[in-house]
């Protein structure tokens, strides 16, 4: 099995910064894409940002030129930096990755969710 661990959750004034990070750990032999996504009650869950394991990446349309996707591939852990935080981005944000485990099969995995609110 694959576990995902995020950290650095919070409070952030408008207008402040967060850093996300999330960690993978267990049967990994190989780690593709990860991504970050969040989901507030009663909505969706949706993609914030994605990267692969090359260091492409993707965007949803109301993060671009505010948050930073980047991933360290030695130490199976993906990052979002996240500045000129808006009200708007208050979510629980949840870390996901898909790859191949050990073991040969692939794997898919979500974090527990960390909360992110920003408030003044």
């Amino acid at each position: 099995q694959v576990q995902l661990a995020e950290s650095g959750g919070g409070l952030a004034q408008p207008g402040g910064s967060l850093r996300l990070s999330c960690v993978a750990s267990g049967s990994i032999f190989r780690i593709n894409d990860m991504a970050w996504y969040r989901q507030t009650p009663g909505k969706q869950r949706e993609l914030v940002a994605s990267i692969t394991s090359g260091g492409n990446t993707n965007y949803a349309d109301s993060v671009k030129g505010r948050f930073t996707i980047s991933r360290d591939n030695a130490k199976n852990t993906v990052y979002l930096q996240m500045n000129s935080l808006k009200p708007e981005d208050s979510a629980v944000y949840y870390c996901n990755a898909d790859g191949l485990e050990v073991q040969g099969a692939d794997f898919a995995s979500w974090g527990q969710g960390t909360q992110v609110t920003v408030s003044s």
